[in-house]
């Protein structure tokens, strides 16, 4: 059974009830004007405090958050289909992925709940859960037993919070054992699937989509910077939390709004044919896998997010220098990104690599793990 949301209905008719109660308005602003549904008015209401370029143009920064004067209408139909995207009923764009976590899981949590967090996720869901009142405790990482035990402490409600692929790691999330155990627990979940949007599943959909879980999903929390080349992040999840959002969040409510023409930008992006791209993503990552596989490599990632993982801090600056040195960028992962021991090189895969770069790249790994021992 579906747990109940009637704790954010709550909140949302104490709001209204104190006619506290916000709305997002559309508008688009030219220079000293803000137009809101067909009607052209004085903006009085723009922090563009100079005003410096004399050229208006539809794309001006709007220079104010999107519950003032900068709710550009190019925000309506991006965050329509990316409703659509995750099968949810709405969506809000933040100005980066941090905020959209910071902005979103400090809002459903709240006193006497309970956060179960992996213990690998990204610093902003930490920083995240930081921000909440609710109680938190870390689950081992990928441990569904841990987390099926941790689940048992009670609490007036409980979050599984999760990203979908791992940003150091490469690994998935056990989606399909983490959504039964919210099923027998009553608990939401919460997934970051910024690094799994847009690649995976049916039409990019996700991770959810690849385990076929995405239906057992409460909210969404992702980027436009990543898979999709665009910039912002944003939430999907239904009407009532995102109406929660946009007149609880803070990092929403008190920051200025992402720039209309990005917003653009990052729906020309979505609406593209990635699928040619998508495809050619897996081609190049299996590739780039398989080789270094071959040459001695022990790789686990099952994903565009490969490490090699060193262990030791020197030895791995050390390799990312020799790499630099003969026409290689792979950035060393240290402490506190990754625990102090577990240092490594964190390969990112994309579609731009041709086959001839796959292979002149592998030649230097090769040559660079047998220098440094690691092979």
């Amino acid at each position: 059974m579906k747990h109940s949301t009637s704790f954010i209905s709550k909140r949302l008719g104490q709001i209204k009830k104190a006619n506290l109660y916000r709305t997002l308005v559309y508008s688009k602003v030219s220079g000293p004007y803000i137009t809101i549904q067909g009607k052209k008015l004085i903006n009085l209401s723009s922090n563009d405090y100079l005003g410096l370029d004399g050229k208006y143009t539809p794309s001006q920064i709007q220079s104010s958050s999107r519950l003032i004067a900068g709710n550009d209408i190019s925000f309506k139909k991006l965050e329509h289909n990316l409703a659509r995207h995750k099968s949810q009923n709405s969506s809000l764009v933040f100005p980066t992925g941090y905020m959209a976590n910071l902005g979103a899981i400090s809002i459903v949590t709240q006193k006497n709940d309970l956060i179960l967090s992996d213990e690998f996720n990204h610093a902003s869901i930490i920083d995240a859960c930081r921000l909440s009142h609710a109680k938190k405790t870390i689950y081992k990482h990928n441990d569904t037993a841990d987390l099926e035990k941790k689940l048992r402490k009670k609490a007036q409600r409980k979050f599984v919070i999760t990203e979908g692929i791992f940003s150091m790691n490469g690994d998935y999330a056990k989606l399909d054992e983490i959504t039964k155990l919210c099923q027998e627990n009553n608990a939401f979940l919460l997934l970051d699937d910024a690094h799994g949007d847009f690649v995976v599943g049916k039409d990019g959909r996700g991770t959810a989509d690849h385990f076929r879980v995405a239906k057992n999903v409460d909210m969404y929390i992702s980027s436009l910077s990543k898979a999709l080349g665009a910039f912002g992040g944003y939430i999907s999840a239904s009407k009532e939390i995102i109406d929660l959002a946009v007149n609880t969040s803070r990092p929403f409510i008190y920051t200025s709004a992402l720039p209309g023409f990005l917003a653009d930008f990052a729906l020309k992006r979505f609406l593209s044919n990635r699928e040619k791209k998508r495809s050619g993503l897996e081609k190049k990552t299996r590739q780039f896998s398989r080789g270094l596989c071959s040459i001695g490599y022990k790789i686990e990632s099952p994903s565009q997010i490969i490490p090699i993982i060193i262990g030791d801090e020197k030895k791995t600056l050390e390799f990312a220098k020799y790499l630099k040195n003969n026409g290689i960028f792979a950035q060393p992962i240290r402490y506190p990104t990754v625990n102090m021991g577990s240092a490594r090189i964190r390969i990112s895969v994309t579609d731009w690599l041709s086959k001839d770069i796959i292979s002149e790249s592998l030649d230097t790994f090769e040559k660079a793990g047998k220098k440094f021992g690691i092979l």
